[in-house]
């Protein structure tokens, strides 16, 4: 019996298997990703995509596929399946499977006639490897694989068209071969734990149809190259593994190598499992740093979502060193108080007004995992001061404080907080003014120093910031609160009140320390619970309001118009479960652990132990855009864990 179950008699089904995704990382920037049949319905699907050194640390799908064929008296059985132009799947392998187990390395048993074949497939931790186990478990009569490589060598975001500029040719490599298609692009080692004869027939295959791409309204017909195949025969209770990477690998080893790796995942599978090993595939180490992946699969690490991750992906998992060594790596982009929107990017840009504030709200959570208030004091006192002068210096014309201590935030045609979709080069939803949650956010670090300081014994910080305290507090309530309304306002600009019910309020209440009575909090709650709470997190804008999105669908633009507008996402939902038990104490838990435990049927729906970027805001909630996004199981791992400490 396996945690991670599927229908057995559904796994022949395009419509089951085909939407149902995997995805693997090594925890240095690769991953495969693939469906759970094996047929790429995506232009970021591959067996091997790296970042590649001459191209700007870009990730490249290098190895798209691999079809194998069983052949059995000269019989040949194609298990790969592939869909092409107009819809036409050739060939379909799918209908081989048998079963799919989802333990620490998914497994998928093929039975053709009295042949049973198993594969296995793992990418070796911080190297750019694909290890790739068949286990002949049945065979009547002598048989012999054929492996057959589909390449790319292309950018994740473009598509391969077949051209004169290919080479063609290949070199040898122990047991294998050694590929590259285009100049300034790595070898691409293909091997075998035996010996095997690599045949070489080296041709484009055309018109490979992504179905995902061709919904969302994105160019979606690719032509690979391979060029040739592997044929080695096989004994029943035989292994082998496949290896491809970008480095020769030694054949002898490659068992092992296999092994040891798979040892590495070991373990029960349990919910709290499979949610850390999500959480560690966004994990990024590179030498004496490590970054966060925002999600997979064309995602590279955003400042905000990394340090919003960094409790559910560490500190949920008892990892505090992690999570200091990513805050140690983020400090050397650390300017005049602010953070770069993404340390990535080769220009760097100060468009957020409240990642400073969570990077100070992360090191509060820290707090409370390793208590030891002066050493995080003499480690991050002088960062928080210089966050907090920041925002008073008055430096800045976008983001500053005003006379009566709250901030506000403006930059034409920018959104410089979380809800940052934009469509022509202009923010969809643009929020200037003072945004609730950035103030929430700046009220709780205030608080949170002057404590920290005072555990610390900072006195002459004391004197500085003590008065802001009360002076924040009035303005915050005189600003946001209505006892008309009920709840906070979500931005005020020149004393207009946008009322629209938008979740970043219950920021404001979950935050340890808050302007809002308890009888506030408790109708914030009350109204976000009736309008915005879903089984898969919090709606970004309520059903009821005119400009709601209940379905994330159409173009490009389309979608962008609607990710803010209605859409679930569930890293909110972090925040509504730390304020409910915050009101309710243990008399909650029953209703959160109720909203908690449908997350597990989301294990086997979408990205298989994954979480994806958000959802339809209506029902059935279908997951819609990246398939794994950090912040989310974060969030999840996060609120499990309030769970866990309120159960104790």
């Amino acid at each position: 019996m396996h945690y991670l179950e599927f229908d057995k008699e559904q796994l022949v089904n395009l419509e089951y298997s085909l939407f149902k995704e995997i995805l693997r990382s090594n925890r240095a920037g690769s991953y495969l990703s693939t469906t759970l049949n094996g047929c790429n319905t995506r232009k970021y699907h591959g067996l091997l995509v790296c970042p590649i050194e001459n191209f700007g640390g870009e990730k490249h799908v290098l190895l798209s596929s691999l079809d194998e064929t069983v052949i059995q008296n000269e019989a040949e059985f194609n298990l790969g399946i592939h869909r092409y132009k107009g819809g036409t799947y050739e060939p379909k392998g799918h209908k081989y499977i048998r079963n799919v187990e989802f333990d620490a390395i998914p497994k998928i048993t093929y039975r053709v006639g009295g042949v049973v074949l198993t594969k296995e497939r793992l990418l070796v931790e911080k190297e750019e490897q694909i290890l790739i186990k068949y286990t002949l478990e049945e065979a009547k009569s002598p048989t012999t694989l054929r492996l057959k490589p589909f390449l790319a060598f292309r950018n994740i975001h473009q598509l391969s068209k077949a051209n004169m500029f290919v080479n063609r040719k290949f070199g040898k490599a122990k047991n294998g071969i050694k590929a590259c298609l285009y100049d300034g692009y790595p070898d691409l080692f293909m091997q075998c734990s035996k010996a095997v004869d690599f045949v070489g027939v080296p041709d484009w295959y055309y018109d490979i149809e992504y179905l995902k791409e061709l919904i969302r309204g994105y160019e979606y017909l690719e032509d690979l190259f391979v060029p040739g195949y592997f044929e080695f025969p096989m004994k029943k209770g035989e292994s082998i593994v496949f290896a491809a990477g970008l480095t020769e690998a030694n054949p002898v080893s490659l068992k092992q190598r296999f092994t040891k790796e798979q040892n590495k995942r070991g373990g029960k599978e349990t919910f709290n499992s499979v949610l850390e090993r999500a959480a560690h595939q966004f994990i990024m180490h590179e030498g004496y740093t490590a970054d966060i992946i925002a999600g997979f699969p064309w995602y590279n690490s955003i400042t905000r979502q990394t340090f919003i991750s960094l409790p559910g992906l560490c500190l949920a998992f008892n990892d505090p060193k992690l999570c200091e060594k990513i805050l140690d790596s983020y400090l050397k982009y650390f300017n005049d108080g602010f953070f770069p929107d993404q340390i990535k990017d080769k220009k760097l840009t100060y468009h957020s007004a409240d990642t400073s504030l969570w990077f100070i709200w992360v090191i509060q959570q820290y707090l409370k995992k390793k208590n030891n208030p002066k050493m995080l004091w003499r480690t991050y006192g002088e960062v928080i001061k210089r966050i907090l002068n920041a925002y008073t210096s008055g430096k800045r014309d976008d983001i500053k404080m005003l006379p009566n201590g709250l901030i506000y935030a403006e930059k034409e045609d920018t959104a410089l907080t979380w809800m940052n979709s934009s469509v022509d080069g202009k923010a969809v939803i643009p929020r200037t003014g003072k945004p609730v949650e950035v103030n929430a956010l700046w009220f709780n670090a205030i608080c949170f120093a002057l404590d920290l300081a005072d555990m610390a014994g900072d006195d002459e910080f004391i004197t500085q910031w003590k008065h802001m305290v009360n002076k924040v507090a009035q303005s915050f309530l005189k600003t946001f609160w209505s006892d008309g309304h009920g709840y906070l306002a979500d931005v005020v600009k020149d004393e207009q009140h946008d009322w629209a019910v938008r979740p970043n309020m219950v920021i404001a209440v979950a935050m340890d320390y808050t302007p809002l009575t308890k009888e506030q909090q408790k109708q914030v709650l009350s109204v976000v619970k009736r309008k915005l709470l879903t089984n898969r997190g919090l709606r970004t804008l309520s059903p009821d309001h005119l400009r709601y999105f209940g379905n994330i669908s159409g173009g490009p633009k389309e979608r962008e118009l609607a990710v803010h507008q209605g859409a679930v996402w569930p890293w909110l939902l972090q925040f509504f479960v730390e304020a409910y038990l915050k009101i309710h104490k243990r008399g909650g838990l029953p209703f959160v652990k109720q909203i908690m435990e449908s997350f597990e049927a989301e294990m086997t729906e979408h990205c298989i132990g994954n979480i994806p970027e958000m959802y339809d805001g209506d029902p059935p909630h279908v997951g819609k855009g990246a398939i794994s996004q950090a912040w989310n199981v974060a969030g999840v791992s996060y609120a499990l864990d309030l769970v866990q400490n309120y159960t104790e």
